[in-house]
């Protein structure tokens, strides 16, 4: 069975991909050896995706973001307009530090919103919601609201992407879904 996902012609995808069926590539993007990409991705204009980056199903990647080596996109994540991610802890232009790429990962469902910054070798747990602006120095637990530079988290989110409103014993149920979630020890499982 055929491969079949859709690149602009001014799209780059150099050898050794992997791109899953139904993934569009749009214009002026550049996609670098060895990249693992899955079904159903939409990677916007002006976007660079380095060697051996791994993307799960369903990542929306906006305009204008790089994507380096060492970082993972589970299934179902989004990356604002403009978002960055970095590599190296301490960059120097005279110092080769390519050995020294730090992994960052993002968990299933995290969104991180447009002109957020990333520093690298920070993860961002499952269903996270990393603010527009945010500069995110430390990692990210599942389900967290974070804002502001640097970021600091003001709440929790559900997997729609709703503020959750717990109540005095812990639970809160998503206004959109239904779905139902415990806040323990400042740790937010869904657990209907």
């Amino acid at each position: 069975m055929k491969n079949t996902f859709f690149s602009h012609e001014t799209a780059v995808i150099d050898f050794g991909c992997t791109i899953g069926n139904d993934t569009k590539i749009w214009h002026f993007s550049h996609i670098m050896p060895n990249c693992v990409i899955g079904e159903r991705c939409n990677i916007g204009q002006n976007v660079v995706i380095s060697p051996k980056v791994i993307l799960g199903r369903n990542v929306k990647i906006q305009n204008n973001v790089s994507v380096y080596t060492g970082v993972v996109c589970e299934d179902d994540v989004f990356l604002g307009p403009s978002m960055v991610f970095t590599n190296v802890i301490n960059p120097r232009s005279a110092i080769n530090r390519r050995g020294e790429y730090a992994r960052t990962v993002v968990r299933k469902g995290a969104s991180i919103g447009a002109n957020a910054t990333i520093i690298c070798g920070n993860d961002i747990g499952k269903y996270a919601f990393i603010g527009a602006g945010a500069v995110v120095t430390k990692s990210v637990p599942d389900y967290a609201l974070l804002v502001g530079n640097p970021a600091k988290q003001i709440g929790w989110v559900g997997e729609y992407g709703h503020r959750l409103k717990f109540d005095n014993n812990g639970k809160a149920i998503c206004p959109e879904s239904g779905q139902e979630y415990q806040l323990d020890n400042e740790k937010v499982i869904r657990i209907k």
